[in-house]
């Protein structure tokens, strides 16, 4: 069955960089529409950026400029790129598969904080 595990969450300083991965096993990855989101303590889950089979992407308002999806169809992984953090970022990122997404991975906690 269909399978993602998120990786690259942690503590950073506000300014900083994380990067991280979801590798996806499971279903055909290279065709699948694939997504990132993330819920804050206290907050709905909320949409970050996406990117088609074709490599096409969107991002949410409050991460343009800063954050940039993309995938390696060879690895069957998602990346998320995360720059200038900010404490507003800090919450548990999720990957997930389609829209509505029919897959979530179980998370992984970006803390930004000095």
């Amino acid at each position: 069955q269909a399978q993602l595990v998120e990786s690259g969450g942690g503590l950073v300083q506000p300014g900083g960089s994380l990067r991280l991965s979801c590798a996806a096993s499971g279903f055909l990855f290279r065709i699948a529409f694939m997504a990132w989101y993330r819920q804050a303590p206290g907050k709905e889950r909320e949409l970050v950026a996406t990117i088609t089979y074709g490599g096409s992407t969107n991002y949410a308002g409050s991460v343009k400029g800063r954050f940039t999806i993309s995938r390696d169809n060879a690895k069957n992984t998602v990346y998320l790129q995360m720059n200038s953090l900010k404490p507003e970022d800090t919450a548990v990122y999720y990957c997930a598969r389609d829209y509505p997404p029919r897959n979530w991975g179980q998370g992984t906690q970006v803390t930004v904080s000095s």
